[in-house]
């Protein structure tokens, strides 16, 4: 009876043991947007956003088919407004604008908000007009949110590294480029985005 109970015990501690090893390697898989995250390497830093596929999945694969190709490297943040958003992603060094791919849904709608360091795509006045060009919020921007009567704004993921660099880039100094209002004056270059 004794021997029994012994490897009764012993077989609900070698249960528990390989329960326990299996909870480890959960709690080691990175949970950030499962698995889905962008570095943005600048000039002044890196950046790392974390995507959010389930809520925003055609602008999250957008986002994603622009990094696939390569098309943001070499290209800078355009368009910088202190404590609000800095926008990049369509523009060379040399002002020229990069051609982009066909426009997407909005998918602003999404129960994700323009709060301070999430990522959100640029558009036009047309709802479903968003192509390369993203931004992400320096501040609380409630008014860029989806809302009757206002189509928003899609947010797709947030800032989880380099809020820091966020901050060093919507500090500098900018001017009018052409038609253009709210040019770093000095450039500042997305090196690369890569998914990690």
């Amino acid at each position: 009876m004794k021997k029994r109970i012994k490897k009764n015990k012993n077989t609900i501690i070698g249960i528990v043991a390989i329960a326990l090893v299996i909870l480890a390697a959960f709690l080691l898989i990175p949970s950030a947007g499962n698995g889905h995250l962008a570095k943005i390497e600048t000039s002044m830093g890196d950046i790392v956003v974390e995507l959010a596929p389930n809520e925003a999945p055609i602008t999250v694969e957008n986002f994603k088919s622009y990094i696939e190709e390569g098309f943001y490297d070499g290209l800078i943040f355009h368009r910088v407004i202190d404590n609000f958003m800095i926008q990049g992603g369509g523009f060379l060094p040399t002002g020229e604008q990069k051609k982009p791919n066909a426009p997407i849904k909005l998918e602003s709608n999404n129960g994700l908000k323009n709060d301070e360091y999430t990522i959100a795509m640029a558009r036009t006045n047309v709802p479903d007009s968003a192509t390369s060009q993203f931004f992400i919020n320096s501040n609380k921007n409630d008014f860029l949110n989806y809302a009757p009567g206002n189509p928003g704004y899609a947010v797709f993921g947030k800032v989880i590294e380099g809020k820091d660099v966020v901050d060093k880039i919507e500090k500098v100094q900018t001017s009018t480029r052409g038609p253009m209002q709210n040019w770093p004056i000095a450039d500042v270059v997305i090196k690369k985005i890569s998914l990690i």
